[in-house]
């Protein structure tokens, strides 16, 4: 079972360009394993926070820090996209192996398991559903970096019964494999199903303008836990 790592976010300042700065003073610290929902508005930079966490982007001044290591030099994380990227020309598992080049066949087919795919090893992007391509990239996600998956709106675009089973899905993956979560959404909703913590953004530059633990576990969430934690975070102000 993975463990996730630590966080420690302390960015100055991130513009592009001659711009107003994007981000500055933002500082954050993310536990172990815990699952965090970043909500805000689209532009504010959620997304940008992912890259910047991922070392993709390591043109701000300050420091992003990953159990302790600078996060261009850390183990490349599990990075859900918007959309699946998926390789047309490649299988499920090949396209797992594309990411993970140290991933064996049996290693890419078990990481097609845990999204509840084992039968899919063989088929191409074009043969699946596009639930099927979403939990391909998860699948994916899993087996670059099983600790850390930062997820970009990942749910997006899905009808609400899809939603759900992704939903689903994503609580078995993180009580299985206890990673470090950090996933982006523009919809409460996500947030009160599955974080344990919402960090509510805004503003230019954006800062976090809510900080608010949702203590009790998903799987225990009722209908009258998820409408209170939805009233606590819709009553925040911006």
């Amino acid at each position: 079972m993975a463990t996730g790592p630590g966080l420690n976010i302390a960015v100055d300042e991130k513009r592009f360009g001659s711009g107003a700065p994007l981000f500055a003073g933002l500082h954050l610290q993310i536990a172990p394993s815990s699952v965090v929902a970043l909500i805000g508005p689209s532009g504010v930079g959620k997304s940008t926070l992912l890259r910047m966490i991922a070392g993709i982007d390591a043109h701000f001044t300050g420091s992003i820090t990953v159990d302790g290591m600078a996060a261009a030099a850390a183990p490349v994380p599990g990075f859900v996209f918007q959309d699946p990227r998926l390789l047309p020309w490649l299988t499920a598992a090949d396209n797992i192996r594309a990411a993970a080049p140290a991933c064996t066949e049996a290693q890419a087919v078990t990481a097609l398991e845990r999204v509840e795919l084992g039968d899919a090893e063989m088929l191409y992007p074009h043969q699946l559903s596009g639930g099927m391509q979403r939990r391909v990239a998860l699948a994916r996600a899993l087996a670059v970096n099983a600790g850390l998956l930062l997820l970009d709106e990942p749910f997006v675009s899905l009808d609400r019964d899809l939603v759900s089973e992704m939903h689903r899905l994503f609580r078995h993956v993180v009580d299985a494999e206890r990673p470090t979560v950090l996933f982006v959404s523009h919809l409460i909703d996500d947030a009160i199903r599955l974080a344990d913590r919402v960090l509510l953004i805004d503003h230019r530059p954006a800062r976090v303008v809510a900080d608010i633990a949702l203590p009790k576990a998903p799987a225990e969430r009722d209908e009258t836990v998820l409408a209170a934690y939805r009233h606590m975070l819709e009553r925040q102000p911006s």
